[in-house]
């Protein structure tokens, strides 16, 4: 979305839908907790300016972005949850981990949301140092968490125009 800007919290404001009803988790990792605090701030702070009420966004921690994928699953089951938004940061060392965990998180995160048919959607930061982190959890380039919860917004709006344009459809 923010390509362009080199901003994650440039977007467009275009196909967004109501949310004060919806039912929205946030998915928080511990691990970089100075970074996915940031995100979490961003994420949260974005729904509200758009409509969510704070009692219907649900904070759940787990322990590092490796655990995203189960807390993310274990919140969409539950049919209230209209979507989630999974935030953690992954930064690269000088071992083959990060691989690893980035491929199996993102694989992970898509398909809960297949499993599911609802919007979880993938706010995990991969920089390869700290500073490039915190430049994407609030600094020079935005914040990754307003990103993500645009995201959601407009997949929702996506899934109700759709299910709209079903009902129209005669058969």
């Amino acid at each position: 979305m923010s390509s362009a800007h080199k901003n994650l919290s440039v977007f467009s404001e275009k196909n967004l839908v109501d949310i004060a009803d919806k039912k929205i988790a946030i998915v928080v990792a511990e691990w970089n907790h100075e970074v996915t605090e940031k995100l979490y701030e961003g994420a949260y702070q974005t729904l509200l300016r758009y409509g969510a009420e704070p009692k219907n966004i649900y904070r759940k921690d787990v322990p590092g972005s490796f655990e995203l994928t189960l807390g993310s699953q274990f919140c969409a089951k539950q049919g209230y949850i209209d979507a989630v938004i999974a935030l953690g940061c992954v930064i690269q060392g000088e071992t083959r981990h990060f691989d690893f965990i980035c491929d199996a998180v993102a694989k992970g995160i898509t398909d809960v949301s297949l499993k599911y048919n609802k919007p979880v959607i993938f706010g995990v930061l991969t920089p390869n140092t700290l500073e490039q982190a915190l430049d994407r959890a609030g600094g020079k380039h935005g914040n990754k968490g307003d990103e993500a919860a645009i995201t959601a917004i407009k997949m929702l709006a996506l899934k109700e125009e759709i299910q709209a344009d079903a009902e129209e459809i005669p058969y």
